[in-house]
């Protein structure tokens, strides 16, 4: 579940992050008809800055309550359904020891019920893969929101026109200096938000 929850993270956000944050910075900007100089040009690259999606996703304090959470309620739904498993071998185990002395139609009448059980356990757990499936997306959905919003922001705020993510899982980045490297602030201010907001 851990593993999962990061990769699936790390997968959205560094699909989507640098195009909405380019996105954001070429709203409202207009083509200039000027003759780019050595030194123009190292003020662009100098825009474009990187964000380690492995460091980030390990410290931010929000991405890692969030993670403890769902893998509570993975185990509690394991539980649950291990449990409900237990209890049905129990009731089958029950009716083969049973089945040599019951009539032909308590017979049949106890395997129609033992089928109906085992159609209701695989629903029950197709549900709850299906439930846990969809709040996970949904915790994705708010880290994605709540680190792009913050990046649009840091992003005009700085003049960085291309914000990359780097993440040793899929290093779509192979090399860039460490100068550009913003992981660090954007942590910090991220993980100050959010124990202001645990505050409230």
């Amino acid at each position: 579940m851990n593993n999962a929850f990061a990769t699936i993270a790390k997968a959205g956000i560094c699909a989507l992050l640098a195009a909405t944050v380019v996105s954001c910075n070429n709203q409202g900007t207009k083509p200039a008809a000027t003759v780019a100089t050595a030194d123009s040009a190292q003020a662009q690259v100098e825009k474009i800055v990187f964000v380690n999606i492995d460091t980030l996703l390990e410290k931010y304090e929000y991405f890692k309550d969030v993670r403890t959470k769902l893998e509570e309620k993975a185990k509690k739904a394991q539980a649950d359904l291990q449990s409900r498993s237990n209890a049905f071998q129990r009731e089958v185990a029950d009716y083969q020891q049973k089945a040599p002395t019951m009539s032909a139609a308590d017979r049949q009448s106890t395997e129609e019920r033992l089928a109906r059980k085992q159609d209701e356990l695989a629903r029950h757990n197709q549900n709850a893969s299906a439930s846990f499936a969809q709040e996970e997306a949904s915790e994705n959905e708010k880290l994605y929101s709540r680190i792009t919003d913050y990046l649009k922001k840091h992003a005009k705020e700085n003049g960085y026109k291309l914000v990359l993510t780097y993440s040793a899982a899929n290093p779509g980045v192979l090399y860039a200096d460490e100068s550009l490297e913003i992981t660090t602030e954007v942590l910090t201010a991220l993980n100050a938000a959010y124990a202001t907001e645990k505050k409230k």
